[in-house]
């Protein structure tokens, strides 16, 4: 963020008048415009690297455990790498990051702005409704203004960042909010851009409550309340440094770098307020999140902080798990953290993306998700992760968590705990449910499968053998190849989604059948058939490899 001093003005009106200060337009500017190429679209979706993902643990990040994989307990959380979305590039912007995300629906909207000197920015809309196929469906570009974080809601999105007022024909402060209405994923320009403008040397955060939108701009600047019909101010509060507001309910949290956080009513009175000394750096973005009864608030060195809303009081770190080599110290930081059920997200910066589980008492380090670049702002909702890595782009994850009808349906079955490495002897016959992180499958016997599982090498289905699964399987990445490789008289048997990044080979005799109406197989190598190899059921192929 930027920080861009103004003309001096007198204290009285700086603290009094902000509202008079205040601009509404309903045109758009000469320096914001929409992509119309569909190929730049099109190619802006990177599989280079999807396919499933390691999760570097505690144990093995802090040489507790045992490296080579042979004594390595399956893993939770079987993440799978969907797609990257390469970051926007366009005449006079061309050094553009990924600066926050928002999710609704079937979409997730991303905004960018720029780290240097200068204004740039932009938005994307990326339509996730098909898991297998995200596609970005509509994007613009702002020439003069960075977008510093963004947030959907009822038929529009809102924007909040920061212009450079001097350049500006309309701007009458540095921090701006924009309305944009939105429609299947689509930009809708015809219907007029919404203007507002406050002071404050960039536009910080945004949130929207009801017919209520709340922005935050950062030193000497405000916390506002708009109207979201026309973004006319409905209340004001100043403030030193605000980094970031979040809602719930009724409760509003704004984070001032120069002392904490401040729980405010819906008049922006201060109802208690959470001191903290950490350094939060200069004219750098922080986030902070609601998670049941606590905060949790990215600060910077320390990691992530977790305080009780209610009453303030300081329940425990969690730290940076990863001091990597070859990257500046200033790098290794929690810019953001997110919240999804009981996983807690932590954006550290040059240290990767830190997954832990939120127990009853306290948080439990996971581990570093296997992602490149620096990891600067995270969000997670429904079964993904959204990480803004730097020049790496947009990543999408999914988390892959078992569906809970399937969940019920295999009930009876012992959840899987044993080794990494799976393999079924021939006369055995095994049963499992769960979500576990393989490294190798090798099934002689009979395997049953119920939930969601992730494998980084190959899957053999041996001479004879049988593999049932219900639920999800992703097998290797797509940088790295590996293949489901089924053998004579060996059947396997599928209900639910199937993902190769690599090939599928049948060999003579072998047999995959799909169960039910609604399979699915995603396959990013070939189907490789030999001789009386049978396909048999109704499937989805999304990649037409059949």
């Amino acid at each position: 963020m930027k920080r861009i001093f103004l003309l001096p003005i007198t204290l009285f009106v700086f603290l009094f008048s902000c509202s008079d200060e205040t601009k509404v337009y309903d045109e758009p500017e000469d320096d914001l415009r929409l992509e119309t190429n569909n190929n730049v679209l099109e190619n802006s979706i990177v599989y280079d690297k999807a396919g499933v993902l390691d999760i570097y643990e505690e144990a093995a990040l802090t040489g507790k455990s045992d490296l080579t994989g042979k004594n390595e307990v399956a893993g939770d959380y079987p993440l799978t790498l969907i797609t990257q979305v390469a970051v926007p590039s366009f005449s006079g912007g061309e050094n553009l990051t990924a600066s926050h995300v928002d999710v609704e629906g079937d979409y997730a909207y991303v905004s960018y702005n720029t780290v240097e000197d200068g204004y740039a920015g932009g938005v994307d809309i990326i339509n996730i409704s098909d898991p297998h196929n995200p596609y970005v469906s509509s994007r613009l570009y702002y020439s003069n203004a960075d977008v510093n974080a963004i947030k959907y809601s009822n038929g529009y999105i809102y924007l909040v960042g920061g212009v450079d007022a001097e350049k500006s024909v309309r701007a009458t402060a540095n921090s701006f909010v924009a309305k944009i209405q939105v429609s299947n994923g689509l930009m809708n320009f015809s219907a007029g851009v919404i203007y507002a403008f406050q002071e404050g040397f960039n536009g910080t955060g945004i949130a929207v409550n009801g017919n209520r939108v709340l922005a935050t701009s950062g030193q000497d600047g405000f916390v506002t309340v708009y109207n979201t019909s026309d973004l006319a101010v409905v209340d004001e509060a100043p403030f030193l440094d605000l980094r970031s507001v979040a809602v719930k309910d009724n409760s509003i949290a704004v984070l001032d770098a120069s002392k904490g956080v401040s729980i405010l009513d819906n008049s922006l009175g201060i109802i208690r307020e959470i001191p903290i000394d950490s350094d939060f750096g200069n004219n750098t973005k922080r986030t902070l999140d609601f998670s049941g009864e606590n905060i949790v608030v990215a600060e910077g060195a320390k990691g992530a902080g977790v305080y009780n809303a209610t009453t303030g009081s300081f329940i425990e770190y969690v730290p940076i798990l990863l001091n990597p080599d070859n990257v500046d110290g200033a790098d290794v930081v929690t810019n953001a953290v997110a919240t999804n059920q009981d996983v807690l997200l932590m954006a550290n910066g040059g240290a990767g993306l830190c997954l832990s589980e939120e127990q009853q008492d306290n948080t439990e380090l996971v581990g570093i998700i296997q992602l490149e670049g620096s990891i600067n702002y995270v969000a997670s909702k429904g079964d993904y992760i959204f990480a803004a890595s730097g020049k790496e782009g947009l990543q999408i994850i999914k988390l892959n968590r078992p569906n809970e009808s399937l969940v019920e349906r295999c009930a009876d079955l012992d959840s899987y705990r044993g080794n990494s490495n799976l393999r079924v002897n021939e006369g055995q016959e095994l049963a499992y449910r769960g979500a576990k992180r393989f490294n190798n499958f090798d099934v002689n016997g009979a395997l049953l499968l119920c939930g969601s599982w992730t494998v980084r090498n190959n899957v053999i289905v041996n001479r004879n053998g049988l593999f049932e699964m219900n639920g999800t399987l992703v097998v290797g990445r797509n940088n790295r190849r590996r293949e489901v490789n089924i053998n004579e008289n060996a059947t396997m048997r599928v209900e639910g989604n199937l993902t190769i990044y690599g090939d599928l080979i049948l060999n003579d005799g072998a047999t995959i059948e799909f169960i039910g109406e609604d399979s699915v197989v995603n396959i990013f190598g070939n189907v490789q058939r030999s001789g009386n190899a049978s396909v048999i059921g109704t499937f989805r192929d999304v990649r037409n490899k059949f």
